[in-house]
């Protein structure tokens, strides 16, 4: 081989190389993922923030990457490390199994059968529950004096309901949610983007939705949220699952994480929402905010 043959063979092979590196995820670094809506994003910055803030490792964010099932996918392929999940969505959604009521008894079987079939851990709550909210608006519930779900039973007749794609298909969504009480609409609801749902309701294009508890939106507009009065939905305690391979490679991760166990309130999460996507503050600057509040601080002392 001639010199400049080698020399080109060199090249190639570095190239090469760099190309492979490129693709792959660098060294002491933990991959975080999320779901594709605000909340999740928010949710997947405070697990990032904590664990810069906690440990020595690189923090790549993989957010807004679908739906709960791209985002279990995901782990389990080692793409991402983490996410934070709803214990009501793993066992409906991922593990098949009915809906619980029982909150401690949907997540110990979510933390076990997650280790026993998948390899992750599931890690104690953050703080907050997320259920699905069946939202109409202020005026017309006033109007009728509507404030449960089965009071609602009466008008839907003439509603138009949007939900987002995971209500429609889950089972502990829409189907379920018709049959508990025996709801009938107008027309078969519409599909569409979660972010564009409260927006709809308020232009009068759709009658009723499936929002959130913990939704910034609730707090800026008049809305209001239907009482589960026959408690069909199960608990959503917010978790973070974590690849076993990843707390067995970096333990520091595991401190990092304890340390947001049970400091998430329900509010808190909604406030973050809130100044989110009503007030279009930086989400990084937000969670930075969140982490150094007094509330945050005072949580740590008791």
């Amino acid at each position: 081989m001639t010199h400049m043959h080698r020399a080109r063979s060199v090249l190639c092979a570095t190239i090469l190389a760099l190309a492979v590196c490129g693709c792959s995820t660098p060294r002491n670094t933990i991959v975080i993922g999320s779901k594709n809506f605000p909340e999740q994003a928010i949710l997947g910055e405070l697990l990032a923030q904590q664990i810069e803030a906690k440990t020595s490792l690189h923090v790549e964010r993989r957010f807004y990457l679908s739906g709960t099932y791209i985002c279990h996918q995901a782990l389990l392929a080692g793409r991402i490390d983490m996410y934070v999940e709803y214990t009501g969505t793993a066992l409906t959604a991922i593990l098949k199994e009915q809906p619980d009521k029982d909150p401690l008894a949907v997540f110990n079987r979510v933390r076990d059968e997650y280790a026993r079939r998948f390899h992750l851990i599931v890690e104690p709550p953050l703080g907050f529950n997320d259920s699905f909210a069946i939202v109409i608006r202020g005026d017309d519930a006033r109007r009728e004096s509507i404030h449960t779900i089965s009071q609602s039973v009466r008008f839907a007749l003439s509603w138009r309901p949007a939900f987002g794609y995971e209500f429609i298909e889950r089972p502990d969504g829409y189907d379920g949610l018709r049959k508990t009480y025996g709801l009938k609409f107008s027309g078969e609801p519409r599909i569409m983007d979660l972010n564009l749902l409260y927006r709809a309701l308020l232009s009068h294009q759709v009658d009723v939705i499936a929002g959130n508890t913990t939704d910034g939106q609730l707090l800026t507009n008049d809305f209001t949220v239907l009482e589960d009065d026959k408690h069909y939905f199960p608990p959503y305690q917010a978790v973070t699952i974590v690849r076993e391979r990843t707390l067995s490679k970096y333990p520091t991760v595991i401190a990092a994480l304890a340390s947001l166990q049970g400091r998430v309130s329900d509010r808190d999460m909604q406030l973050m929402n809130y100044e989110v996507v009503a007030q279009h503050k930086d989400m990084a600057v937000v969670v930075r905010e969140f982490l150094h509040s007094a509330e945050f601080d005072s949580e740590k002392t008791q």
